[in-house]
């Protein structure tokens, strides 16, 4: 079995900034893809980052300049940190890995516990 364990968020002022962590646990699995999205009150989730398991990032354009996305592949881990914070940024923000177990063909998508993050004064 694998889990991902956030950490990071709260309550930050608008103009600060923000960094969020996800750790994968488990045994005898690779992970693929790597991203961070998103889901405001009464919104769709959507997609905040990606990064690919050779490092190449993709941003959404509302955070596009002011957001980096990384990962540790030895610690299973990856990052988010994002300045400039605005309110609309307010929302509760999930990791997101593909991951490949040892003995499965196929990989399937695993998904943080969701973390909130509220940008207010």
């Amino acid at each position: 079995q694998v889990q991902l364990v956030e950490s990071g968020g709260g309550l930050v002022q608008p103009g600060g900034t923000l960094r969020l962590s996800c750790a994968a646990s488990g045994t005898s699995f690779s992970i693929r893809d790597m991203g961070w999205y998103r889901q405001a009150p009464g919104k769709q989730r959507e997609v905040v980052a990606t990064i690919s398991s050779d490092g190449r990032a993709t941003y959404a354009g509302f955070v596009k300049g002011r957001s980096t996305i990384s990962r540790d592949n030895a610690e299973n881990t990856v990052y988010l940190r994002m300045n400039s914070l605005k309110p609309e940024d307010t929302a509760v923000y999930y990791c997101q890995m593909r991951i490949k177990r040892l003995g499965y063909y196929f990989e399937d998508e695993y998904w943080g516990q969701g973390t909130q993050v509220t940008v207010s004064s």
